[in-house]
């Protein structure tokens, strides 16, 4: 099996395509993709494909012309931006005398060097070892001879190939193991977000749309973030306050066209804080010019993991890259809800934690309370909610002057010191629920 460098490589891009002229978009993102994973670009040849080739997927004369570009630019690496089966990829080696790496392997590669927590790494080799062990036959061709049923020639090469997939499929149930304990323990700490009754919102978008710096922006957190494809892929969550109340705020993996499903499958912990959320900030760049078509991707993909019925607060970010435009509030008739900001400049946040406190129904009750000495550890909740604007003291206890969010005043009333918030409920709420 090819030895994968750490450094960059010298690739040369092929970018199939069926009729017509090739997307421009795919191919630049194809491009950034592969200058992510390290790679410099030599040179990108198209091929055009009606009738996809069984043993290499390109034809002999696209295979001729594939093999002198690259030993014109001095190529070390064949890209192909489409999926590969084991054969065609073995093949296409054998006859490139180069290594090839087909969309998914490329992506996957991205993700082992991205990922930094303890999960993220685990999920990482799960998905490559699940996308190895089709090709697993590729680092034994040196015993293929061996295989046969000839005198002579059996034992060692069928012996270590199978020896090597149980090695393998151990490593993959020992990896499952270890992510559904995981799982089990974000499992357990979501469900005491729920029991905290904040709501959850989740930051989705396609990829370099920004998403980590404007989560940083909101939360004054100090997650990674960068001008790159995959900066992001260990979900980050922080408590944020609105006008309205608090919310708990999710930074996750940002999508791409054709995500590979082996991926979708190994991520599944970071893509359930987008699938539980009670919101989603979907953000997009706004100054790119595919910017509805990755709109319509990215749906594709929460449609995919089982989030595609969420509400959503679309989040035009990047306003800073469009000439003359300003931070604004779209409220169509029909629709989502768009607010277009820089996270970057910080101009437009103020915008977006009013839709926030909006869009989540974030309301607020104020008054006169009556605390007893009985009631002080009430008293002392109030406080560090910050919802105390006023106090006064005498022999029956406190009489504060309180502005603050309905859902903690709710979760409060049905402590057992939350008795004396009723009077301010009742003026807000309907009898039944304050049951």
């Amino acid at each position: 099996m090819f030895e994968r460098s750490r450094k960059g490589e010298h690739a040369l891009l092929i970018q199939p395509h069926a009729g017509g002229p090739p997307d421009e978009g795919v191919l630049e993102e194809f491009a950034d993709l592969a200058k992510s994973a390290g790679a410099t670009v030599a040179a990108v040849l198209t091929a055009r494909i009606d009738r996809p080739n069984a043993a290499m997927l390109i034809g002999s004369g696209k295979l001729a012309e594939v093999k002198a570009a690259a030993d014109a630019t001095g190529a070390d690496l064949i890209l192909i931006n489409h999926p590969l089966s084991p054969g065609q990829e073995r093949n296409l080696e054998r006859a490139l005398e180069r290594r090839v790496v087909d969309r998914t392997g490329l992506i996957l590669d991205i993700f082992s060097q991205r990922a930094q927590s303890a999960e993220g790494k685990l999920q990482v080799e799960l998905a490559q070892l699940k996308h190895m062990a089709t090709r697993l036959v590729r680092g034994w061709t040196h015993l293929e001879r061996q295989r046969g049923g000839s005198i002579g020639l059996r034992g060692p090469g069928e012996t270590q190939l199978e020896t090597d997939r149980r090695l393998l499929q151990k490593r993959v149930e020992q990896l499952q193991r270890r992510l559904d304990k995981v799982e089990v323990q974000r499992t357990q700490m979501r469900r005491a977000r729920v029991r905290s009754e904040l709501p959850r919102v989740a930051l989705v978008g396609y990829t370099n749309a920004g998403k980590s710096t404007l989560f940083n922006a909101l939360t004054g957190a100090e997650a990674y973030a960068a001008d790159q494809l995959f900066a992001t892929l260990d979900p980050t969550v922080r408590r944020i306050e609105l006008s309205g109340g608090a919310v708990v705020l999710a930074d996750t993996v940002g999508f791409v066209r054709d995500l590979p499903h082996e991926l979708v499958a190994a991520f599944r912990s970071t893509l359930s804080e987008s699938r539980e959320a009670d919101l989603l900030l979907h953000v997009i760049d706004a100054a790119d010019p595919l910017r509805d078509e990755r709109i319509a991707q990215v749906d594709a993909v929460l449609k995919e993991i089982g989030a595609g019925d969420l509400p959503q607060l679309l989040v035009f970010n990047k306003i800073d890259r469009l000439d003359g435009a300003q931070p604004r509030i779209d409220r169509p008739g029909e629709g989502r809800t768009r607010v277009w900001l820089s996270a970057r400049e910080g101009r437009g946040l103020d915008l977006l934690r009013s839709a926030l406190a909006e869009s989540l129904e974030l309301r607020h009750v104020a008054g006169t309370l009556r605390v007893a000495p009985r009631d002080a550890r009430l008293r002392a909740r109030l406080h560090e909610l910050g919802a105390v604007r006023a106090e006064r003291a005498d022999e029956h206890g406190w009489e504060l002057e309180v502005d603050l969010a309905i859902a903690d005043a709710q979760r409060l009333f049905a402590q057992p010191h939350g008795e004396s918030l009723r009077p301010l409920l009742e003026a807000v709420l309907e009898p039944d629920d304050l049951v």
